[in-house]
């Protein structure tokens, strides 16, 4: 009788509808992978063998494959939502144990640890500020606290001199200018030809106003520099020669205006208690032409204390916070993981998988190197169920099992058949 082999096929299809109804449920889930019952016939065998007449005993589930396609990417507002958009899977962190994702909608927990909504770390690799890799790696940080401030260490300077300008009428004084004595001084326009300034800061953040004053001189081609911090008298003259193209000569290069042990002030010109501090103004590129003076650019190296602003995340993966004092760091690199066997991994559940002995090791990497897929910022993977297939597999296992209903209700005429013989 094939009772037997009905059932079997009844519990292959009912198999084959729990798998088609957990994907049809999972069809709005972010980072889903559809899932796919593989079947074989059955045979019953001898130690001599199967006849070439046997007939099957029925079906048995062989596996349940996911498909790791790609899902549509849907775009959002977070920027900590990230999609990788080719192969590979984000690492986290569960408890000690790597496990493997392709959901990317991922949170600050309290600690500031960047996770998923298990609570599952993402794992970066480890890089220096400017985002060059370091080696190593760890769970994904993002710290709220003030970084701490840089002391101006190198001011640096483009501009032109203007070469038609006469020597001033005023000769600058050699005790220099002081705005905090008892009579404030301060430099007259009749002292120089042009001035400049840039806000420079201190070991504590604090800034200040380094302001440089250029004298033309009576030889030709010559100009002194003074420079004053705060309106009091830190350098000079420091003479800028130039040749008769308008440039500083090759031999003098670089021409470098030092301040050396100047001590910060508060607005009363008495010691704010920062460091003293030397640092140097380059002045390599200024130059010395027939047109107005102009200042092409003027950058220094410090910066004050500055609050998280933000976070981005390139497409390298490159995780980047920025401040409220205009500064950037990177964070670490996301990093990515890739398996020779992905059909081989061992679903979780909570859009995780774990490696198994089948999938082989992870093979980890930089989005965008080593096959693997870049990293898509405020965007989700969406699952890569396609519902309309689902539904006609649905229609097929269900007439499946019906054919296989009717199997045993067959059978069982046959049988009271047999029984009702006399």
């Amino acid at each position: 009788m094939s009772f037997d082999t009905a059932v079997s096929g009844i519990k292959a299809s009912s198999t084959n509808l729990g798998i088609i109804g957990n994907n049809i449920a999972n069809a709005g889930t972010t980072g889903f992978k559809a899932s796919r019952g593989e079947f074989a016939d059955v045979f019953a065998s001898s130690l001599l063998g199967t006849s070439a007449n046997a007939i099957g005993k029925g079906v048995s589930v062989v596996g349940v494959n996911q498909s790791f396609s790609q899902g549509n990417i849907s775009f959002t507002d977070n920027v900590l939502d990230m999609a990788i958009n080719g192969s590979g899977f984000f690492v986290l962190n569960d408890n000690g144990t790597n496990v493997y994702s392709r959901a990317g909608n991922f949170q600050v927990d309290r600690a500031g640890f960047v996770v998923n909504a298990n609570g599952n770390q993402l794992m970066t690799f480890n890089t220096t500020e400017a985002g060059i890799p370091t080696g190593g790696m760890g769970a994904l940080e993002i710290d709220t606290s003030l970084i701490q401030p840089k002391a101006t260490a190198e001011v640096e300077m483009v501009a032109n001199l203007d070469s038609r300008v006469l020597v001033p009428t005023v000769v600058w004084p050699v005790a220099g200018f002081d705005a905090f004595a008892v009579t404030p001084t301060a430099p007259s326009p009749d002292m120089f030809n042009s001035s400049t300034s840039v806000t420079i800061y201190d070991s504590l953040g604090n800034s200040h106003i380094q302001s440089l004053y250029f004298v033309k001189t009576a030889t030709q081609n010559q100009w002194d520099v003074y420079s004053l911090i705060d309106g009091v008298s830190e350098t000079g003259p420091d003479t800028l020669t130039f040749d008769s193209s308008g440039q500083i000569p090759t031999a003098s290069l670089p021409f470098e205006v030092n301040v050396t042990g100047w001590v910060p002030s508060d607005a009363s010109g008495a010691a704010n208690g920062a460091a003293a501090q030397t640092f140097t103004v380059d002045m390599s590129d200024i130059s010395q032409f027939g047109s107005e003076f102009s200042v092409t650019d003027i950058d220094q190296d410090g910066f004050t204390t500055g609050q998280l602003k933000g976070v981005e995340v390139g497409e390298g993966g490159i995780v980047f916070a920025r401040f409220t004092n205009g500064q950037a760091r990177a964070l670490g690199q996301v990093a990515l993981s890739n398996f020779s066997n992905t059909a081989g991994l061992q679903p979780l559940g909570g859009s995780l998988w774990a490696e198994t002995f089948a999938s082989g090791q992870p093979t980890l990497s930089a989005p965008g190197s080593g096959g693997l897929g870049i990293v898509q910022s405020g965007a989700l993977e969406d699952s890569n169920v396609e519902v309309t297939q689902q539904l006609v597999d649905m229609i097929v296992a269900q007439r499946n099992f019906q054919a296989n209903a009717k199997v045993i209700q067959t059978e069982d005429t046959i049988t009271q058949a047999v029984i009702n013989l006399r």
